[in-house]
């Protein structure tokens, strides 16, 4: 039933009409490129990093940090979508991971499960059996795409080796014992990658075959790079990595989204990657890659770039200025 309203026509209050272009000047300001593919793997960065991977120029739609907890106070929901994480089988049981993803703003639309469920725990994967993660994925993780808010989720994410590709293989086998009409539903893929150019390009090649090659699905999986690096590599070599991969994923149609494994200062990178990924020198420039990245001149960004949190936020302070300046000079029109 439609609600009551008087057959007089009423006139929106001067004040009041003003008061609806708020929205407007607020969400000119701090609009990202949302089609960008670029993310980061975010790693707790420091302020003034913050402030050039969050800039206008920055071409960054998208982070996640591996867990289902966001880092709102240094990335507020309205510059980058956050990108929830269902580590292992633990997370995915636990309520108050659901609770948490549940919280999170209409910007977060997407889940990722399983982080590298073929990896040992100490180096930061899950350590799942197929069988058993199939069996978690669809108890815990595909009902999260039914709920009263649907998602959007990915299958595990593994890492980029030949144990990788037959975990995959077992997991979906395990999928289609336990649901023989629908396996373990899917909207994309997420992968990691550490090596050369080539390498990547055929590992996205075999996972976009696996999954697309012979399938009745009317639209492609996507795939996201959640991580890739070029690990134990000087500055040249990673910097040329970086040049050939960027474009590529960036012309590549099943490739959705993207990020570097490398969101950090040059001493917070691990022994095993080593200094060259780092986007950020020790001083919190931008490195020779980071600035690539970023985009680079083009962008805006140059080699040795340090971001600046008091001018970031001085820069905030002057346009909510010019905004209560125009909200007013628009009530005082109005208001005529």
């Amino acid at each position: 039933m439609a609600p009551h309203t008087s057959s007089k026509s009423r006139r929106i209050p001067h004040a009041a009409l003003a008061l609806l272009f708020l929205p407007v000047f607020f969400s000119v300001t701090v609009s990202q490129d949302t089609n960008s593919k670029r993310g980061i793997a975010y790693m707790n960065t420091q302020g003034p990093d913050n402030a050039l991977l969050l800039s206008s120029q920055s071409p960054l739609s998208w982070y996640y940090n591996w867990s289902p907890y966001p880092n709102t106070p240094q990335i507020p929901s309205d510059d980058l979508e956050f990108i929830p994480l269902i580590h292992g089988i633990d997370g995915a049981e636990d309520q108050q991971t659901a609770d948490a993803i549940n919280r999170l703003p209409s910007s977060s639309r997407h889940i990722l499960s399983f982080n590298e469920p073929d990896g040992t725990r100490d180096s930061g994967g899950s350590n799942i059996e197929p069988e058993d993660a199939a069996r978690a994925y669809n108890d815990h993780i595909a009902p999260y795409r039914n709920g009263e808010r649907k998602w959007l989720i990915s299958h595990p994410s593994t890492t980029g080796s030949p144990n990788g590709l037959d975990w995959l293989q077992r997991f979906n086998a395990s999928c289609y014992e336990i649901d023989e009409e629908n396996g373990c539903p899917t909207d994309f893929i997420a992968v990691h990658w550490y090596g050369a150019f080539d390498g990547l390009a055929s590992w996205l090649g075999t996972l976009d075959e696996f999954y697309n090659g012979n399938t009745s699905r009317s639209e492609p999986l996507r795939i996201w790079v959640t991580e890739m690096a070029l690990p134990q590599a000087d500055v040249d070599a990673t910097v040329a990595m970086m040049n050939q991969t960027l474009p590529y994923l960036d012309q590549l149609d099943y490739v959705e989204k993207y990020s570097w494994f490398g969101a950090f200062r040059t001493d917070d990178a691990n022994e095993w990657t080593g200094d060259s990924v780092a986007l950020f020198d020790d001083d919190g420039g931008l490195t020779n890659l980071g600035a690539l990245y970023l985009g680079g001149e083009a962008n805006g960004f140059r080699t040795g770039q340090k971001g600046d949190v008091e001018g970031a936020a001085a820069h905030l302070h002057a346009n909510i200025g010019l905004i209560f300046s125009l909200l007013v000079g628009a009530v005082l029109f109005l208001s005529r």
